[in-house]
């Protein structure tokens, strides 16, 4: 190790590594404090060919090499355990925004609120909206295959990439960056990069996908009866496909985040058991305003909702957001939190709440579920808080034993054990036990065939 070390330090920019334990300390650490990592260097490139240099070297010396982003991983998967860190956090140019081709070409380490505000910019608009936009990066986001609240209308990550330019593990540089949106020639490598975690080669740069800027967005918060009536409700208010977000909160997480953070006001005069967040995109304020009053008026009448607010202003539109966003901020004001990402076919969802509070109950009586989340694609950020006055760490310490029953009912119903945060390290163990043998034997393979030395992010995923 030492040697190869040795050797980054003379091929690289004094710039583009550091030993600095200062500087490294806060990429050691995710915001949970669930993971602490070590590394012998740092290397922040600051172009695909340094990034592209430094592996070749590791390759050479079989240096294992964990790529970071932002840093807001939630499985691990960003935190080095002594290999080799890649920080792309220097490589946040916007190559090119293309609105005749509705593309744009972006360096892995700008942010997601970057890419926004550049599509803004060319009138145009990239549809992930997550919490952590103003940190996680491009990078990150295509590794991990992250949802966010639009998937509804735009779909995952996925399908917002034409391409990738990735650094494989033999240093080479893989140039998928296209907007092209038909391309039948082979097989569609720049998607086997995607939800890769970069165990396959380290993404430096996407050919991102724009989308013409909606007129107006509508948006709403609801209260509801149940998870049940939520669900129902989805049907109603996503007649005539412009519904684009569709976010559902319990009372507990929705208390949890009115009560403890400033930005987030209660609009309602009277609690509700569940709350629902929408957004309708149309051509303009009076169709958003048409819109709201036909299928909420329809909702009213079907009992479907308790209670509506809809937002007058921009300003009103964003105090509603805040609350959603700061759904996993406010959960910290509960204690101790065990958190699964978990998705399920969306008629089952009212059957998994039925199923996984119980089981929750069954193994640490008096936990506290706070499931929220997409409900629109089924994806559920199905959170467990610590009983009322117990010890955060002994109740931490049922990690294992509250995850495995709710990852068979997420079998039992045909869901997924990781929606869109990834496998990490974290769920390693559990895709291995769980998914079907045919499907760990590709992915093996897959892994063998590019990575026979397994450098990229050897611990995580397979």
């Amino acid at each position: 190790m030492q040697d190869g070390i040795a050797e980054l330090k003379a091929a690289l920019p004094a710039g583009a590594w550091t030993q600095d334990i200062d500087i490294i300390a806060p990429h050691l650490t995710e915001w949970r404090d669930k993971y602490f990592g070590q590394t012998p260097i740092m290397l922040t490139p600051r172009s695909t060919q340094e990034v592209s240099d430094a592996v070749r070297i590791c390759a050479k010396h079989k240096l294992p090499i964990v790529p970071q982003g932002g840093n807001t991983g939630l499985v691990g998967g960003q935190t080095p355990q002594n290999e080799v860190l890649l920080s792309l956090k220097k490589m946040t140019a916007i190559r090119e925004v293309n609105p005749t081709s509705n593309a744009m070409i972006v360096e892995a380490g700008a942010t997601v609120q970057a890419v926004h505000d550049a599509a803004d910019t060319a009138n145009r608009k990239f549809p992930m909206l997550i919490a952590s936009q103003g940190s996680c990066t491009v990078g990150g986001i295509l590794s991990t295959n992250a949802g966010g609240n639009h998937v509804l209308k735009y779909g995952t990550t996925k399908e917002l990439v034409f391409g990738v330019e990735v650094v494989l593990p033999s240093g080479e540089i893989f140039n998928g960056l296209t907007s092209l949106r038909k391309d039948n020639t082979g097989y569609d490598l720049n998607r086997l990069f995607l939800g890769a975690e970069g165990t396959l080669g380290i993404i430096t740069a996407a050919s991102l996908k724009l989308f013409p800027k909606p007129g107006f967005v509508q948006r709403a918060l609801l209260a509801v009866e149940s998870a049940t009536i939520a669900v129902a409700l989805l049907d109603t208010l996503r007649a005539g496909g412009q519904l684009a977000m569709f976010e559902v909160m319990p009372a507990i997480g929705y208390r949890a985040v009115v009560d403890n953070i400033d930005s987030a006001k209660d609009p309602f005069d009277a609690r509700h058991p569940w709350y629902v967040l929408v957004d309708w995109e149309v051509g303009s304020e009076a169709e958003g305003a048409a819109l709201a009053e036909n299928l909420l008026g329809k909702a009213f009448e079907a009992n479907l909702i308790r209670d509506a607010v809809i937002a007058q202003s921009d300003t009103q539109a964003i105090q509603l957001l805040n609350i959603r966003e700061h759904m996993s901020a406010g959960q910290k004001f509960l204690g101790g939190s065990i958190k699964h990402d978990i998705t399920v076919p969306i008629d089952k969802i009212p059957e998994f709440f039925a199923l996984a509070d119980a089981a929750v109950e069954a193994v640490v009586p008096g936990s506290r579920p706070v499931g929220f989340g997409h409900f629109g694609d089924g994806n559920i950020h199905y959170n467990i808080a610590q009983p009322e006055g117990a010890d955060r760490e002994t109740f931490l310490a049922n990690w294992d034993a509250l995850s495995q029953p709710i990852f068979d009912i997420c079998d039992e119903l045909g869901g997924s054990i990781s929606a869109e945060h990834g496998i990490g390290i974290m769920k390693r163990e559990d895709l291995a036990a769980r998914a079907d043998p045919v499907k760990m034997s590709l992915l093996r393979s897959i892994k063998a065939a590019l990575d026979p030395d397994r450098i990229m992010n050897p611990r995580v995923m397979v």
